[in-house]
């Protein structure tokens, strides 16, 4: 990841984090996987206006879906798979989520959610995964 996409996921996780503390409020943090080119515009169609995105790379993108607790951002990223599936024909993305902790760096949010996609994308029986899935590594 580039310097720049580094520097703005660090500053949003922070942002997610103060608006936690300061309003009492969840956020939910995911990873995106798509094999196809996927343009950012077309993206944000099938998401809500209030969720935050941020392209990683050509393969990936950091979702925040603010003011929803980790139960309810399921269904919303239920949704988005089903758009996906629909928009590109097939059945290949798969999204990583996990639980949302103040405590935690960005770069630690970051690299957890790639551990969980990554195993996601290993048996995409369940194409959306959370932290539970890296209880099997143990």
């Amino acid at each position: 990841m580039d310097d720049k996409i580094e520097n703005r996921l660090r500053v949003e996780v922070e942002k997610s984090y103060y608006s936690a503390k300061r309003y009492k409020v969840e956020f939910t943090f995911a990873i995106l996987y798509h094999e196809k080119e996927l343009p950012v515009d077309k993206l944000s169609q099938f998401m809500r206006v209030s969720d935050y995105l941020l392209k990683i790379d050509e393969n990936h993108y950091f979702i925040i879906l603010p003011n929803t607790e980790h139960n309810r951002a399921f269904k919303a990223l239920q949704n988005l798979i089903m758009y996906l599936d629909k928009y590109f024909k097939n059945n290949t993305s798969c999204i990583g989520t996990d639980t949302f902790d103040t405590s935690l760096s960005s770069t630690i949010v970051f690299n957890r959610l790639m551990q969980i996609l990554n195993e996601t994308k290993k048996h995409l029986h369940s194409r959306i995964e959370n932290e539970n899935v890296l209880n099997d590594l143990v």
